[in-house]
């Protein structure tokens, strides 16, 4: 049978690319029907329940809350009728105890639910190299393994529905404040007549650089000199609803949110003059060029 794909967006039609080129054959809904053109052995639907009907494995790869709830529970979404053992593999980044309604609401209706967030972008989806943060019963996992396996070089099974959830914005976070940090740490340089090209380089060769780092640096590069802001991987926009989420679970942990709650400040002012759509390594530049 098929496997069902739902939302086609940057990282949903990579994983969609990748599962064809292991030989799956998909069903597929996305908002806009247009971002499944070009996709082999591939049938789209007009609902996210057509595709539910039509498979027995379903990855759902949304934005943002509000895109989960209308999927789930439009009168044409996940939960519309009955699951009758249908699993159900959600990998949008949102809080944990979404993430445990979600696998309760899908329960309820018959069918199984696991939730597996992701780190990687678009080009490790693409090549099977995402790093897969699984959280839901050991039978949902033991069932969705075989399928992770193939877009994953790690994959973990975490805990209950909400784990997975926690770990992905527990490593999403010093990726965001490394950015914010990135544009501080340019400042120190540039007004003393540092080529900009120059320290770019020596930030990303140094002890102080993340792995993201020498990947993004021609990028920003390009953005501080040239105004080019290239290609996104992941936008400011949807970085900002990830760390609003990173700074509630601290504050609902009771433990402090001071450094994810600055970077948040800084991304949101970002946001405000332009950087919303621009990719998130990005925002260490907001104020230093002509954005």
């Amino acid at each position: 049978m098929a496997t069902g794909v739902i939302g086609l967006g940057n990282m949903g039609r990579a994983i969609a690319e990748r599962l064809i080129e292991q030989g799956h054959d998909l069903i597929v809904w996305n908002r806009s029907a247009g971002k499944a053109e070009g996709l082999a052995r591939t049938e789209t639907v007009k609902t996210p329940r057509s595709v539910i009907e039509g498979t027995d494995i379903v990855i759902s790869v949304l934005a943002n809350d509000a895109a989960v709830d209308a999927v789930y529970f439009d009168s044409e979404g996940i939960c519309s009728g009955p699951l009758d053992g249908k699993l159900i593999i959600e990998m949008c980044t949102m809080s944990p105890q979404r993430a445990t309604f979600l696998e309760r609401e899908v329960e309820a209706k018959g069918g199984q639910f696991l939730e597996c967030p992701v780190g990687g972008t678009v080009a490790p989806a693409r090549a099977g190299q995402l790093l897969g943060l699984a959280g839901g019963s050991a039978a949902a996992f033991d069932r969705a393994r075989p399928l992770l396996d193939t877009l994953t070089r790690r994959l973990e099974h975490l805990g209950p529905a909400g784990s997975g959830a926690a770990m992905k914005l527990a490593i999403n976070l010093p990726l965001m404040v490394y950015w914010s940090a990135l544009g501080e740490a340019l400042g120190l340089v540039l007004d003393k007549g540092v080529d900009p090209t120059l320290a770019l380089d020596v930030l990303a060769d140094s002890s102080g650089a993340i792995g993201a780092a020498k990947k993004r640096v021609p990028p920003i590069r390009d953005m501080l000199i040239e105004g080019d802001p290239g290609s996104v991987n992941f936008s400011l926009l949807n970085a900002i609803k990830d760390m609003r989420l990173m700074a509630d679970l601290a504050r609902e942990n009771a433990q402090g949110a001071q450094v994810i709650s600055a970077a948040l400040a800084k991304a949101e002012a970002a946001a405000r003059d332009g950087f919303a759509e621009l990719d998130c390594s990005l925002v260490g530049l907001h104020g230093k060029t002509g954005k």
